[in-house]
């Protein structure tokens, strides 16, 4: 469950990021098709294969927010977070259930990010954020690799390290309650490989946009 759920997480970038950026309403209606994978999984498998169902569950939350938000709002950063919380109501009321794998990765997955938006704020690179999607794809290149150029200044680069570091001890402490609670154990454990995945994805995106930005899927 964690290797299935750290894949999860790098899924989007190889994967939701390009598909939104050329045809959004395919990628979108893909979600539905994760979500009633997931579902009939769920109900109608054995406990191992419905655990499986449960994650693709939380899964599709995650990916009808990133498709709501890249194929249509994109270059309204503010909109990130609300749009990516779509389920989460839902995913909180059912912590308690056999829905819970599912329900503990989309929440996981959103506290990372809170995290990066968080961060994108006090970098100031939410200012920079709609100018770049909006430019064209020859001078957004070298925009979007001049911002993440701003990121390497000792302020932003501390800020950087203290949240990757609140991730780090939040993630372990997830890890240990697995040992304490058998019962959520695969929740709890679901839920720490997802958020420490979070941290890898976006030191991959922040790599990406230095190198090679126009492989980013932000432009």
């Amino acid at each position: 469950m964690q290797f299935w759920a750290s894949t999860m997480v790098v899924l989007p970038v190889f994967v939701q990021a390009p598909w939104v950026h050329v045809f959004p309403f395919s990628a979108f209606l893909f979600s539905f098709i994760i979500f009633f994978l997931g579902f009939y999984l769920l109900k109608f498998c054995s406990d191992r294969w419905s655990s499986i169902g449960s994650l693709l569950v939380g899964v599709s939350w995650s990916w009808l927010g990133g498709c709501l938000f890249w194929g249509w709002l994109r270059a309204h950063p503010v909109w990130h977070l609300p749009v990516e919380s779509i389920a989460l109501p839902i995913a909180v009321s059912l912590l308690q259930t056999r829905w819970k794998i599912g329900a503990s990765f989309y929440l996981a997955s959103l506290l990372g990010t809170a995290f990066t938006d968080v961060m994108i704020v006090l970098t100031g690179v939410m200012k920079a954020w709609p100018e770049v999607v909006d430019a064209p794809f020859s001078e957004a290149s070298k925009m979007l690799s001049f911002t993440a150029e701003q990121l390497l200044e000792p302020l932003s680069l501390f800020a950087i390290l203290i949240a990757a570091l609140l991730i780090i001890l939040i993630a372990n402490w997830m890890h240990q309650k697995s040992k304490s609670e058998p019962l959520s154990s695969d929740a709890w454990l679901v839920s720490s490989s997802a958020l420490t995945t979070t941290l890898w994805v976006d030191g991959l995106f922040f790599a990406t946009t230095l190198i090679q930005p126009q492989l980013s899927g932000l432009i």
